[in-house]
């Protein structure tokens, strides 16, 4: 049952609960038209737990290879040499004019 079958239903349902008013059969027609209204709410959350069931799978938003190349765990090896960086102008032995 698709959403537009549960919406069909529930409005006809809500005409005969709501509408018309007959009552010289056997057959109550309010009570008809909620049992047709529930069945339509009921076809419209069935519809709805159908259409967004979600998969236990895990989804890959990155693809591996791109993944690594941007990994960012650090290294096993340490460096033995400090790396310098401080800037060019506040290092020693810089004057402004070698710029």
């Amino acid at each position: 049952m698709r959403i537009n079958v549960g919406i069909l239903l529930m409005a006809a349902g809500a005409i005969l609960a709501f509408a018309v008013r007959d009552g010289s059969g056997p057959v109550d027609l309010t009570v008809v038209g909620i049992v047709i209204m529930l069945g339509g709410a009921a076809g419209l959350w069935f519809s709805y737990r159908v259409a967004n069931q979600r998969e236990q799978e895990e989804i890959t938003l990155i693809k591996p290879g791109i993944e690594e190349q941007y990994d960012t765990t650090p290294h096993e090896y340490v460096i033995e040499e400090q790396i310098d960086v401080t800037p060019v102008e506040y290092q020693p032995g810089h004057s402004p004019e070698q710029a």
